[in-house]
């Protein structure tokens, strides 16, 4: 390899040289720990390293002594796993158990870096670390990546990916509203956006948050973004949860703009024609446009064509929204605004009695109405409504009536929204309304931080759809299940998930350090999930070490409802006299956990993928 990149062959590389040999290599690197390593190996201090010691700095960027130890203890001569070794190792530590001697053939010839070895169907060391630092050998198990879960159930069965005013990219109050917020979204698989409509100039309607100093895009805008990437990322159906504050004239514009620019992607009667007993499906849906709104009358009279009778408008949840939005903007800007926001509630008055024919026709599956308990939704029992409630509302039910909100989801979808006090677009946590079954969890995805890994790790699974199943006890409307009661769930007894932290590799470094800066790395290992499995242990932190931190310490938790739980793993800069720095973290289902010697590669703050930093653990 180096005789092949030295251009000049004066037998010397410098650094930026070495860089590229090394990405030819496919060898992963961080800057950083690639410089330190490459000053150690120039022993003649030329700035520049000879064929030996770019062998020496090859091997201490490289090797690993816990994977070289483990790879000894299945070799029987130490230089090689042979067929038979390779599959013991698969069977017995990996848990590897169908198909396990096709699985160590694929192994070979995918991750063998020397062709003799792979003609003798045998596995070299460096080969044995690159099957554990590939997709086989992570923590995520390959086959959950893809679309794995039945997609055939009711709509109201499934934990949907859903964003909190989507056109927002900063702040409440003052921040940039942006088609940005929507491409952002759906990208990272969001299948339910909020748009705030209200009247704008010219007879068009434009969005943003109301009585507040966001800016201002209009509607049209938003709906070719939406027709346009939609189904980029999934195929499965997006609902448009649509808050409206316009005048009879602009909303008969709205329903226009929604006809003309999505098309037939806009789902504007029942898949069948008939009243729906109960929600279609992801897979009905596949491709379609589903608005969130108020609705005249029922769902029969529409398909009837009986509507003679003065119908009724569902008063739906705009009204707590907008009257919680309406407190929070009088605390922020004092009385000028509620001036405002009297005339606000005026409007909304005049909402109730004015909702326009045309629009009200575009709303199908998701008609928003008020919550009023679960006895009174029961006694209607129509699946096409749904109901939203802020964090705060929601947690109470929670606690007064946990296994009502789980049989309740099981045949109508909530959409749970961020409390009006959150102007700093700050989120609640998730975890407690996936435990009641709750499908719409709206998060502010513009803002990092734990509750947004916790969406992104929930809906990293089944192909990154936005869909995922809720587990069968969550999908019968005679449940018992209750999450503050773990035993109210059938099934085994707890399980025991014991991970043991082995080792770091190339670390980056904080954000905003200074040049030189070492990290003090520990590992934090989190669940989420029912309030009996919460949990939280960490490792000790290990002294100016990001590139190779050894910890070999084992921390082990109970998990009482496995089907609900998220692990994340946080790898923290460790400050005796401040707060922890973050440097990096992965999250990811229990159910999607392969066990066994795994690598798990960490992501930055908001996300994206930071190779090569990873950790080494046993499950």
């Amino acid at each position: 390899w180096f005789q092949k990149a030295d251009k000049n062959k004066d037998g010397r590389m410098n650094f930026k040289e070495v860089q590229r040999l090394l990405k030819m290599m496919n060898v992963d690197m961080n800057e950083d720990h690639a410089l330190r390593l490459f000053q150690a190996a120039d022993k003649s201090e030329s700035g520049t390293l000879e064929g030996e010691e770019f062998v020496l700095f090859y091997k201490a960027l490289t090797q690993r002594e816990e994977v070289l130890s483990l790879f000894q203890d299945f070799s029987e001569d130490g230089k090689k796993l042979t067929l038979l070794e390779l599959v013991d190792f698969l069977r017995q530590e990996q848990l590897e158990d169908e198909g396990t001697e096709e699985l160590a053939m694929e192994l070979i010839d995918k991750y063998e870096p020397s062709e003799t070895a792979r003609a003798r169907h045998v596995l070299s060391a460096d080969g044995f670390l690159m099957y554990l630092c590939s997709p086989e050998g992570s923590i995520f198990n390959p086959r959950h990546r893809v679309l794995w879960q039945d997609m055939s159930q009711p709509l109201c069965h499934y934990f949907i990916s859903s964003s909190h005013n989507t056109y927002l990219i900063e702040d409440q109050i003052r921040g940039q509203s942006s088609i940005e917020g929507y491409i952002r979204a759906l990208k990272r698989g969001c299948r339910c956006l909020e748009v705030d409509c209200w009247d704008g100039p010219n007879g068009e309607p434009i969005v943003y948050h109301g009585h507040t100093f966001t800016s201002k895009i209009p509607f049209r805008e938003v709906v070719s973004t939406l027709g346009k990437y939609a189904f980029k990322t999934s195929d499965y159906p997006v609902i448009l949860s649509l808050e409206n504050h316009c005048s009879m004239e602009q909303q008969e514009v709205l329903a226009q703009q929604l006809k003309s620019i999505l098309g037939e992607q806009l789902l504007t009667t029942t898949t069948d024609g008939r009243v729906p007993t109960q929600l279609p499906s992801p897979e009905e849906l596949k491709h379609k446009i589903l608005l969130k709104g108020k609705k005249i009358g029922r769902l029969e009279d529409m398909l009837d064509g009986t509507g003679d009778e003065a119908p009724d408008v569902s008063d739906d949840d705009n009204g707590a929204e907008a009257e919680e939005e309406r407190r929070r903007v009088k605390v922020l800007l004092g009385d000028s605004a509620l001036k405002l926001g009297t005339q606000h509630s005026s409007a909304l008055q005049k909402d109730k009695e004015s909702l326009a024919q045309a629009l009200s026709d575009c709303v199908v599956y998701c008609k928003s109405v008020s919550f009023r308990g679960f006895q009174e939704a029961r006694s209607h029992s129509r699946p096409s409504e749904i109901s939203s409630l802020a964090e705060a509302k929601a947690r109470k039910l929670i606690r007064d009536a946990g296994n009502e909100f789980v049989r309740h989801n099981a045949w109508q979808l909530t959409r749970i929204y961020p409390s009006g006090m959150r102007t700093d677009s700050s989120n609640y946590s998730p975890q407690e309304m996936w435990n009641v079954g709750c499908q719409i969890v709206a998060l502010n995805f513009q803002t990092a931080g734990t509750e947004m890994d916790l969406c992104d790790g929930l809906f990293s699974q089944n192909g990154r759809c936005g869909y995922v199943l809720k587990p069968p006890f969550m999908r019968d409307e005679e449940t018992l299940f209750n999450p503050s009661d773990p035993g109210s769930r059938e099934g085994p007894c707890p399980i025991t998930l014991t991970i043991q932290v082995i080792s770091g590799q190339q670390l980056p470094k904080v954000a905003n350090s200074k040049d030189g800066d070492v990290i003090d790395p520990l590992v934090r290992v989190e669940i989420h999930g029912v309030p009996a499995d919460q949990a939280r242990q960490e490792t000790k932190y290990i002294e100016n070490n990001g590139f190779n931190p050894h910890w070999d310490e084992t921390l082990q938790f109970q998990l009482h409802v496995p089907e609900l739980a998220l692990v994340r793993f946080v790898v923290e800069d460790y400050d005796k006299t401040s707060r922890n720095d973050f440097v990096g973290q992965f999250t990811l289902a229990f159910v999607n956990i392969k066990p066994g010697y795994r690598h798990i590669h960490l992501l930055s703050k908001d996300g994206t993928s930071i190779p090569p930093s990873s950790l080494f653990v046993h499950i």
